[in-house]
């Protein structure tokens, strides 16, 4: 049994990561978040510790150390901006760390943290789980068989509402969040570069708070992509049923049904991990690369450089 801490027990993902640790028969041994509304602990470690300021959190830990508990992992589900400095914290401590996507914001934050993973003899897990979404499996399976010469026409729409507190929120704040591309988009990004290889061109056609589209090319794929967290985007045929999100991946006009199976893949991602096969540093990078400039790429009108309508 491997003895865990958290970071940001109260947010919305971190309900998955409280149930992989269980699912796992492994211990929680304390959570640390500023809010309080952490009621859901009680389903799965009643027992842990809680504490809402860093100091006290830090230095449970270190008590625990010196009387001969050793804390294994620290599980992150903070604010995207607050991830690097929470890695870095659970290194010291001399834990592993498994932090929610976006791992970081820049490409240049995961070399420094590959520094400090050579240096803490420590790991830096991250959960990238469309890759192992039984779906996306099939699909890469399928590609690597076919090994085409052609590449694949690609259309991909991701429309999530949010309501009017996103903007209050920390992830309406692009130096927090990384934007739309990165908060919303971050692991389908990991997904296409997993299935179809390296990115060789990258376009914006469209950057605003609520949406974002564009172009990536990858050795095997060409790859339109829409994503929005406006409701006025969804389909009619979606919008009537009163669906507030709408999932959609196109390959060479076949749809790619993947609308259930994602329920257990923190579990899976934790079991992975827990059997040292988890995805670390540099599974994550081309992801944050490919972000990165999307969120700093000049915009290009549609048709000037690729003449096609982003649904």
């Amino acid at each position: 049994m491997k003895n865990f801490a958290i970071i940001g027990a109260a947010g919305y993902i971190a309900p998955r990561h409280l149930k992989a640790i269980k699912d796992t028969n492994n211990n929680l041994l304390c959570a640390l978040d500023k809010f309080d509304s952490v009621g859901i602990m009680d389903s799965y470690f009643p027992n842990a510790n809680f504490f809402v300021e860093f100091e006290r959190f830090d230095r449970h830990i270190e008590k625990l150390r010196r009387n001969g508990t050793l804390l294994d992992y620290v599980s992150i589900c903070t604010p995207n901006y607050l991830h690097d400095a929470h890695i870095r914290m659970a290194l010291r401590s001399g834990a592993d760390a498994i932090c929610e996507k976006p791992l970081v914001l820049n490409p240049w934050n995961v070399d420094a943290l590959m520094d400090i993973e050579k240096e803490s003899g420590k790991k830096i897990h991250t959960i990238l789980q469309l890759r192992l979404h039984p779906s996306i499996i099939a699909l890469k399976k399928k590609i690597e068989a076919e090994n085409n010469d052609t590449k694949y026409d690609v259309d991909l729409t991701y429309i999530t509402s949010r309501g009017k507190w996103y903007d209050i929120s920390w992830k309406g704040d692009e130096s927090k969040s990384g934007g739309i591309a990165t908060n919303i988009g971050i692991h389908f990004f990991d997904m296409l570069a997993w299935l179809f290889g390296a990115v060789q061109e990258n376009v914006v056609h469209l950057r605003e708070k609520d949406k974002s589209a564009g172009y990536l090319e990858f050795e095997k794929a060409r790859v339109r992509w829409f994503l929005s967290i406006d409701d006025d985007s969804l389909p009619a045929h979606i919008k009537a049923t009163g669906q507030r999100t709408f999932r959609s991946i196109i390959i060479n006009n076949e749809e790619l049904e993947f609308s259930s199976g994602f329920t257990e893949l923190h579990t899976q991602s934790y079991q992975q991990i827990l059997k040292g096969k988890g995805f670390g540093l540099e599974d994550a990078m081309e992801s944050i690369k490919i972000a990165q400039k999307i969120r700093n790429n000049a915009i290009i009108q549609k048709g000037e450089k690729h003449p096609f309508v982003i649904r």
